[in-house]
């Protein structure tokens, strides 16, 4: 691939999930000339970040994941606002049942940035959690996002700045002329990447109209904590399980009964909720779930992003296009 009569160099990204766009957008700022191919027809098909969370919880993280998380983590809360307007910044609620209070005393120790808060605090945070539990934690500085609107907001973003993404591509990133290739592939890395295993996710999407909450909710049920996340009308994501297997079938009855006993746990209103999804995706983890950054001649692997993809991709895709364009450029201005 020749490069551009303006000298700009030419960039092409192998994979269209997270960490693909994110890295698109670093490597555009800077002036280069990116394209995208995407082995899927459509954007998100096959890519576990369509299934995500979408929570940006640097400190939440740290109570079960390494300092790298946390800090590289924090970023995220200042990228994302900046590119999807949609972004909420109202914090994370952590609560757990009345005789389990111990688990709110040892996610205060593993974690920091946090507010401890009581009944009442709860009830003016949550005014659906009222009197429902005595004792809890919260992280105002915390953030989530839809994920599949953020995706489809940075793939129109990636459009008007003359990005395109190329659907239905296999494609060998040792094998592509261009520049600099970055493998933003994922799991489907692994040939690749013979250390990089599976974990297996599962979770729900409910429609429940008598439930109201404006932030997300970490239950520390003993048998199955979860996570609640809003979403527009009165849709919650929860999750999410964490299995050490690398089968890629749908959800299992065991997990979904856990999570919808668990969520009921939390607010009953949650009992009448309408499924609208059971997904289940595979995360793509080394072996000490930290990301990382591999370098083969004009091929970097982005890749390990576990359960923190958007949380960790801003870093990571700083991190990928400070090897190959370390000069920051005028056009990284425009998306101030």
């Amino acid at each position: 691939m020749s490069r551009p009569s303006d000298g700009r160099r030419r960039i092409t990204i192998v994979g269209a999930g997270v960490a693909g766009l994110v890295t698109a957008m670093e490597c555009a700022a800077r002036g280069a000339e990116v394209e995208i191919l995407e082995r899927s027809e459509v954007l998100g098909a096959q890519a576990c970040s369509w299934l995500a969370g979408g929570m940006l919880a640097p400190w939440c993280e740290r109570e079960s994941a390494e300092v790298e998380v946390e800090r590289r983590g924090e970023l995220a809360l200042a990228w994302w606002p900046r590119h999807v307007r949609e972004t909420v910044q109202r914090g994370t609620l952590v609560v757990a049942p009345a005789r389990d209070g111990s688990e709110i005393a040892r996610f205060a120790r593993r974690t920091q940035a946090h507010l401890p808060v009581d009944e009442p605090g709860i009830a003016t945070l949550e005014p659906d959690l009222a009197g429902r539990f005595h004792q809890g934690l919260f992280f105002p500085r915390e953030a989530h996002l839809d994920p599949r609107r953020a995706l489809q907001v940075l793939a129109g973003r990636l459009a008007d700045l003359g990005v395109a993404i190329r659907f239905g591509v296999e494609a060998r990133p040792h094998a592509l002329d261009a520049d600099a290739v970055i493998d933003c592939r994922g799991f489907a890395a692994r040939a690749e990447l013979p250390d990089l295993r599976g974990v297996r996710g599962e979770a729900i999407v409910v429609h429940a109209p008598g439930v109201s909450l404006s932030r997300p909710v970490r239950f520390l049920h003993p048998r199955f904590p979860l996570y609640i996340v809003p979403r527009a009308d009165h849709r919650f994501m929860i999750g999410a399980t964490m299995i050490e297997s690398e089968h890629d079938g749908p959800p299992t009855l065991r997990s979904t009964m856990e999570l919808i006993a668990a969520a009921f746990s939390l607010h009953p209103a949650f009992g009448e909720a309408e499924i609208l999804e059971l997904e289940a995706g595979l995360r793509p983890a080394f072996p000490d779930n930290l990301p990382r950054l591999t370098v083969v001649g004009r091929v970097i692997s982005l890749n390990g992003l576990f359960r923190h993809g958007f949380l960790l991709s801003p870093a990571l895709a700083q991190e990928a296009a400070d090897r190959i364009l370390p000069v920051r450029t005028a056009h990284q201005g425009v998306f101030a």
